[in-house]
């Protein structure tokens, strides 16, 4: 990450100092620049940093050679700015303090010795919405970036990295100077991440060009503007170094939020990810404001995310004119991220595998105290792999949480039933039904409910009581009686959670 010390050391370096002069050129006040972790964005800023501060004022010999040096106006721009270069990257923390205090000694170091050093925006956003601080945070970021890039008189020009753009919860509301460019933007498209004419270049130079098309398998995939085959470079500059294919950019850093979306998501999400993982695609729509609080609600929200993450990869994009909108085709960018996922997924569920299958197994043959053991030994094991609500956003409910647990158990049941989830019947929105597709299984409904001390009495007793009441009160059967399913073929189960401890019943009444 440091310019200075790879052209000193003459390290191994692809030229992106390009960079310098079509930004300077397009003359934006502020711009933001979204691109996945590891693509550069630290060593493009601490290139900008070396060439425009005055204390590289005398160090012109770093840029000797590169494509920028080519011109003579760039050489005499060179090191003629003060510069301020800063860091949130290791900005992460459980809670809203902890960010703060680190912001804070942030802050005196820079003003103290100038240690400058800058990387993604967006780090603490994405803590904070993990571990439920979000408010706090967004408050002290928006009030920070105001008096930084809006009313500073001493601004000449900015330039703010990370993964997301996260604009509806008007981090930058007061910032109409701002330039964003996200992945799908045709701006600066070729500067972070490498070509595929600059991976082959560099497998030559390595003796390593044989090996192009298993590199480009693993490693290619990500999608900047019109540029279709942008490599990771920090997978590749692993493989050039090791001259082994291998998991290098998945695992940089935490994958948790990625997991996160994908556990809790609705029943449409992991099927539709189901799909991706089977070397399929999916068509949404696009979402580039990413809005953290709307996550678990808004499916196009998190497929936008994984997006910018680096996950997913554009396929295909068409305009529906009929509906105005873009609609885009997606699949997992590469070997080496289904790789992370499948080795995730296996995780979460190898220790409680076989409880699972019995729970399952009970489920559908109505056995409720076999439901309660199998489903009290998989919370006991697996949720230390899940959030059970305690650090959601106030803004969420605990039920999400379980709901999405238990929507991924019943995944493969999707032979034998139409899971559905979150629709009207009756006189509500039922959390989960499963319709039958042939006559010889039963109807189900699955009502969640999380244990409140303020308002139940008998601990877990009364919350699954509760459950299965509003299954009856609203009404939920109807829309299956509807189709023809007898009555006494719509079973009906209530679940009730407190932390990793389960109830689950039936309505006795049809038994």
């Amino acid at each position: 990450q440091d310019f200075e010390q790879i052209r000193s050391h003459q390290d191994f370096y692809i030229d992106k100092t390009s960079f310098i002069k079509e930004w300077w050129e397009n003359r934006d006040a502020v711009t933001l620049i979204t691109r996945p972790r590891r693509f550069g964005k630290t060593l493009t800023m601490d290139m900008i940093e070396k060439f425009f501060s005055v204390r590289y004022a005398n160090q012109g010999e770093l840029f000797e050679g590169l494509s920028i040096w080519k011109e003579e106006y760039y050489q005499k721009l060179q090191g003629t700015y003060p510069v301020i270069f800063l860091s949130f990257a290791g900005m992460k923390g459980s809670a809203y303090p902890v960010v703060c205090y680190g912001i804070c000694e942030l802050l005196i170091q820079l003003f103290r010795a100038n240690a400058f050093l800058l990387d993604e925006y967006d780090t603490p956003m994405q803590d904070a919405y993990v571990n439920s601080y979000w408010e706090e945070i967004i408050s002290f970021i928006q009030r920070f970036f105001h008096a930084a890039f809006k009313t500073n008189p001493y601004l000449e020009r900015a330039i703010l990295t990370g993964v997301t753009r996260i604009s509806k919860e008007s981090i930058f509301s007061d910032l109409n100077n701002l330039e964003v460019v996200t992945t799908t933007s045709k701006k600066y498209a070729d500067k972070f991440g490498f070509t595929e004419q600059e991976v082959f270049a560099a497998l030559k130079e390595y003796g390593l060009f044989h090996q192009r098309q298993e590199v480009k398998c693993w490693y290619d995939g990500f999608t900047f503007g019109d540029y279709t085959d942008i490599y990771n470079p920090w997978s590749i500059i692993n493989y050039l170094d090791k001259r082994e294919l291998g998991s290098y950019w998945v695992n940089t850093s935490s994958n948790h939020l990625a997991g996160k979306l994908i556990q809790e998501g609705s029943i449409d999400v992991k099927q539709e990810f189901e799909l991706l993982l089977s070397d399929q695609t999916i068509t949404t729509e696009l979402e580039e404001q990413i809005a953290f609080y709307q996550l678990p609600y808004h499916k196009v929200g998190i497929w936008s995310l994984l997006l910018a993450s680096g996950y997913l990869k554009v396929v295909k994009a068409e305009f529906q004119s009929d509906h105005s909108k873009w609609m885009y085709t997606l699949s997992l960018t590469n070997k080496e991220v289904k790789g992370m996922f499948l080795r995730m997924i296996g995780e979460w569920f190898t220790m409680a595998e076989s409880q699972y299958n019995n729970f399952i197994k009970a489920l559908l043959l109505k056995d409720v105290k076999a439901m309660n053991k199998y489903m009290n030994e998989v919370a006991l094991v697996s949720f230390s792999y899940f959030d059970t609500g305690k650090k959601l956003s106030e803004k969420l409910e605990p039920e999400r949480f379980y709901h999405g647990f238990v929507l991924g158990l019943l995944v493969e049941l999707t032979d034998r039933y139409r899971l559905t989830s979150n629709r009207e019947s009756g006189f509500g929105r039922y959390d989960v039904m499963l319709e039958p597709r042939n006559h010889a299984d039963n109807a189900i409904i699955i009502e969640f409910k999380v244990y409140d001390p303020e308002e139940e009495e008998q601990y877990l007793q009364e919350t699954v009581q509760s459950a299965l009441a509003q299954i009856r009160e609203k009404q939920y059967a109807s829309v299956l009686i509807v189709k023809g399913i007898p009555e006494e073929h719509i079973w009906r189960y209530g679940f009730a959670f407190e932390g990793k401890k389960v109830l689950i019943e039936t309505d006795r009444e049809v038994l």
